[in-house]
């Protein structure tokens, strides 16, 4: 045990996060000690949800911090190969949400979901405190995948749900319902910012299974808190019609069944790259195809010369998609400049074959519906490069922090959790800024917001690329830098996720309301594998990281986010005009909570509820 006298910037910070943990403890102890069925205006089931949740982004974001540094210190992968795992595991912690809300949706309730979802979790975390004596010939790891697979399938039951049922305390015209969701979105970075800096602190400091084994205590408290708090519920979150037993324990096992699959899934990271080639595929496609086609006249191919132009589009589909996503997701390495020219002028010519095709048959008949998700598809393709950049900071980014910036004596991991309280200071500022903008008629367009996003976090980029160089590359970067590249990336996240989100939800038609929302969080999982793969640039030929190589990448992918703002916000107006805001109606949601998102969280972007 230190002498107080002793500590330095890393113990003080990580007391002052105790503290603020005990305060907000004490809070849940007074609301739970409370008799009235209410606390400051609000369902005492809110603030159950709050502490559940924020002990379970405590657990996950306290071992995402570490996690980069386990894989290259401790099971000794390179710096090419960790981040490419890490980019892995992220891009299907953002896919398995959408078979859990299904699940839940039309079988086991969200509650249940989240409670099993919650024992995975668990499961997962306490398996990362087994260490074994590392390297990557030590047979522990396969208790590493395991462990991994775990949390990934437990965040697809969880993540999935407990926010729906947020919704489902109130009704859907309780003008509390915003207030909730603000409580709620409080508790998700709260969680974020303490687990980033009490995990991250006992890993570094004191060792990978203590700092792993607090994460899994977060999440058995966080489970503890869910079940405990059932009867404030009232109801919310059962399933939709009684379940036998033996119905329930299959679809439980199917879970376990989805831990195996993954298990093996998450070793090979090439498989996972083709699984998202060949999904983005057919679901892409289906999605033109339906926009294109199926809106404006009922079905496809019941148009005009429909037949004809459904052929073009899935020739033009074949010839752009593949490639289009091979260039994108291998961009990174560098493959396009070296070997893949002709791939990039046959993607080219499929583009603007399906971009003709789809010109004709808006010139054939106007339809708003179509237009919007013309505009639906324009925002969701620029997921992966903002994701690809801002997922960074667990991987690259956080190497780059350990081993090239003077930090003094605060562990390279506690700077993660600058972005969750960055996001607790700016997300009211910028709700309140986008109000006083839009009372005025000068609040920019959806479009225009994630441009604005896309250059914030291409500035980020630079600003790090010229801080460090301006010091010199063999100096320390000032951890001022650091701060900037955190907060400009925040910023730009708060332009681009919660925005996002809202425009998919009141732009996408009914009828494919799920299928769009699985769309945008696809594309949010290829954003992170990206990530991986821009990480796994900064190591170079020989897999390890240089400062040189690094600021290289960033300083490329900086320049190639603002060229593609500057793009964005030149045809912000054309993509404004197909949303055809002025023609909009509201319609009947059914049941509150229904097809609700997450509220923003640090880092993590809103979750699909029942896509």
């Amino acid at each position: 045990m230190k002498n107080m006298g002793s500590w330095d910037e890393g113990d003080w910070i990580a007391v002052i996060a105790l503290l603020v943990l005990g305060v907000f403890l004490s809070i849940g102890a007074l609301i739970a000690g409370s008799k009235k069925p209410e606390f400051a205006g609000h369902p005492k089931g809110l603030y159950m949800l709050f502490f559940a949740e924020m002990w379970e982004r405590f657990s996950y974001y306290g071992m995402r911090a570490i996690l980069i540094f386990y894989l290259t210190q401790h099971w000794l992968f390179s710096d090419s190969k960790s981040n490419l795992i890490y980019g892995a595991y992220t891009s299907l912690v953002y896919i398995t949400p959408v078979l859990g809300g299904y699940l839940a949706d039309r079988y086991l309730g969200q509650r249940k979901a989240v409670l099993f979802g919650g024992l995975l979790l668990a499961a997962g975390h306490s398996l990362m405190a087994v260490e074994g004596v590392g390297g990557q010939n030590d047979p522990t790891i396969n208790v590493f995948w395991a462990a991994l697979a775990f949390i990934i399938v437990g965040s697809g039951f969880l993540k999935a749900n407990i926010s729906v049922m947020v919704g489902q305390l109130y009704r859907l015209t309780d003008i509390r319902r915003d207030g909730a969701y603000t409580i709620f979105y409080m508790g998700i970075n709260v969680g974020a910012a303490l687990g980033t800096i009490l995990v991250g602190y006992l890993g570094q400091r004191i060792g990978w299974g203590y700092g792993f084994g607090l994460a899994g205590i977060g999440m058995l408290a966080g489970l503890v808190v869910f079940v405990l708090g059932k009867s404030a519920l009232k109801g919310a979150g059962e399933a939709p019609a009684p379940l036998s037993r033996s119905s329930e324990w299959t679809l439980y096992a199917v879970g376990l069944g989805a831990v195996a699959v993954i298990w093996a899934l998450v070793q090979y990271q090439d498989v996972i790259q083709n699984l998202l080639l060949v999904s983005g595929i057919l679901l892409l496609g289906y999605v033109v195809l339906v926009a294109t086609f199926q809106l404006p006249y009922g079905s496809i191919g019941a148009g005009p010369r429909s037949r004809v132009n459904v052929a073009l589009a899935g020739l033009a589909l074949m010839l752009f998609l593949p490639l289009a996503l091979i260039l994108g997701l291998g961009i990174a390495s560098g493959p396009v400049a070296l070997g893949l020219a002709p791939a990039a002028w046959v993607a080219l010519f499929g583009f603007l074959l399906l971009l003709g095709v789809m010109v004709v048959e808006k010139m054939n008949r106007e339809d708003h519906a179509r237009d919007r998700m013309f505009a639906i598809l324009f925002l969701i393709a620029l997921n992966p490069l903002f994701w690809g950049l801002f997922e960074q900071a667990g991987g690259s980014m956080n190497l780059f922090t350990d081993r090239y910036v003077d930090r003094g004596a605060v562990p390279a991991s506690i700077f993660q959790s600058i972005n969750p309280i960055y996001i607790i200071l700016l997300a009211p500022l910028f709700a309140a800024l986008w109000q006083w903008l839009g009372k005025r008629g000068k609040e920019p367009s959806a479009p225009a917001k994630f441009g604005l996003a896309l250059a914030q976090m291409g500035l980020a980029n630079l600003i790090l690329v010229w801080g460090a160089q301006a010091f010199g590359i063999a100096a320390m970067t000032p951890v001022i830098f650091v701060f900037l590249y955190y907060l400009l990336a925040t910023t730009g996240e708060l332009c681009l996720s919660p925005v996002g989100l809202s425009a998919m939800n009141r732009l996408a038609p009914t009828f494919v309301a799920s299928l769009i929302m699985g769309a945008w969080f696809y594309m949010t999982a290829v954003g992170n594998f990206v990530a991986g793969k821009i990480g796994e640039a900064t190591g170079g030929h020989g897999g390890e990281m240089s400062k040189a190589k690094l600021l290289e990448i960033y300083e490329m992918f900086g320049w190639i986010a603002i060229g593609a703002a500057v793009a964005v916000l030149l045809v912000s107006p054309i993509v404004k005009r197909w949303m055809h805001l002025d023609t909009l109606r509201d319609r009947d949601d059914g049941l509150a909570g229904i097809g609700e998102a997450e509220p923003q969280a640090a880092g993590v972007h809103p979750e699909p509820k029942g896509a």
